[in-house]
């Protein structure tokens, strides 16, 4: 786990993209994992600045409400078309995201695990993290190897989301969610965190004991996750000084 810290959200972001343009060059046909939420959105404006060649890229999406149609303004689907799809030449075949109108919701997941399996398993996954420490949707004492599937939101997770929606009561309680066994298998993950209200959630993912209770913290034991911060999320880290000294004397062909 390599740990970045950035003066600004801004900073990171631009870090991010390097990363991700970096992979999408090396490997146009690179499979993609995507995050949702306001953690994301600053690396994917930096990304279509960028105007990079997405034709051959394959994307799939952590996660969905469940019982919000695809029109819908908070569901995901609309976030991905308004903040990167469309700006972007991605080919639509090539979008996955998972059908929270689904009629059969166990099939629905069993098939978007298929749909990973079949494009050769995900290259590089975005991740955000939760205030309580979750990834994706799985919520504190999720299985460390769930694969996608239908959860039931936290209270707290709900009241965290009930900003987009405008109350606490309009936000979905069902949501479909690449499990953290699914995410364990990307080839590498990227957890960006932003803010003080991130920083206790960040040190124990990074430093605390690798839990259910605090399911990011599995990614200790990935073997290539980078955790890009601005200052307001690393200020909890005990070992803040040794992440920047190995940032700062990196091999030159470890740039980023």
């Amino acid at each position: 786990m390599e740990v970045i810290i950035q003066p600004s959200a801004e900073a990171v972001a631009k870090i991010a993209a390097r990363m991700l343009a970096r992979q999408l060059l090396e490997n146009p046909a690179s499979v993609l994992g995507l995050a949702t939420g306001s953690t994301p959105l600053l690396l994917y404006r930096e990304l279509i600045a960028m105007r990079l060649d997405w034709s051959r890229v394959t994307t799939f999406n952590l996660d969905e409400y469940v019982g919000l149609p695809r029109t819908h303004a908070q569901s995901y689907h609309s976030f991905m078309w308004k903040n990167l799809f469309r700006h972007i030449n991605i080919a639509r075949e090539n979008i996955h995201i998972p059908d929270g109108m689904a009629e059969d919701i166990p099939k629905c997941c069993a098939d978007y695990e298929r749909r990973i399996r079949d494009a050769g398993g995900i290259d590089l996954q975005v991740l955000g993290i939760g205030t309580d420490g979750h990834i994706g949707f799985n919520e504190p004492t999720s299985s460390l190897a769930s694969r996608t599937r239908i959860k039931t939101l936290a209270e707290r997770t709900r009241r965290d989301n009930a900003r987009f929606f405008g109350s606490e009561d309009a936000v979905p309680r069902h949501v479909i969610t690449m499990g953290i066994g699914t995410i364990m298998e990307a080839r590498l993950n990227l957890l960006l965190a932003f803010g003080e209200n991130k920083a206790r959630a960040i040190a124990e993912a990074v430093e605390g004991p690798v839990s259910s209770a605090h399911p990011a913290s599995m990614l200790q034991m990935h073997p290539v996750v980078k955790v890009c911060l601005d200052e307001a999320a690393a200020s909890r880290l005990q070992r803040i000084d040794y992440y920047r000294w190995v940032y700062a004397n990196k091999p030159a062909w470890q740039a980023i």
